[in-house]
């Protein structure tokens, strides 16, 4: 990926509904060159879609907390099933360390998020952290370094 493609994602991750016309804008190109940038960058998987970006306490889950959990091998794939069926876990990770599992939720009351640990106890031990603020939300990526220890951007 070239300079203009980097400035289109960053472009795109602002807002993904901006128009082909004020992405050409502001690259300097043409529609159609836009065009064909973004839908290359759709192709090779770079652009995975397009979401709106929802305030979970606006939206009624003022609660959000990070679990991690040790989940044994056997009943991994179990535990991936249950977490299917609870919309309030809103993304998990499979790492490495003392976790098997790192997963953001969200919940209405601390009561609710009590209900939601309870169901995912019964696949192991669970650490939980309340998020009291956010003073980084998820932000888009950025061009990374050209060479290691280039923080150039």
């Amino acid at each position: 990926m070239d300079d203009l493609d980097w400035k289109i994602l960053a472009l795109l991750q602002d807002n993904g509904r901006i128009s082909y016309t004020e992405l050409a804008r502001q690259v300097h190109l043409s529609v159609p060159a836009v065009t064909e940038r973004v839908k290359r960058l759709e192709a090779a998987g770079v652009v995975e879609g397009y979401t709106a970006r929802i305030n979970p306490s606006a939206a009624g889950y003022p609660v959000s907390a990070l679990i991690g959990i040790t989940v044994q091998q056997p009943a991994k794939a179990k535990f991936l099933k249950l977490l299917e069926t609870i919309p309030e876990v809103v993304e998990c990770h499979h790492v490495t360390g003392a976790d098997s599992y790192v997963m953001r939720l969200v919940a209405v009351s601390m009561a609710h998020l009590e209900q939601l640990i309870e169901r995912i106890n019964l696949y192991g031990e669970t650490r939980t952290s309340i998020v009291m603020s956010t003073p980084l939300p998820a932000r888009g990526l950025a061009r990374p370094p050209s060479k290691p220890g280039d923080t150039r951007r």
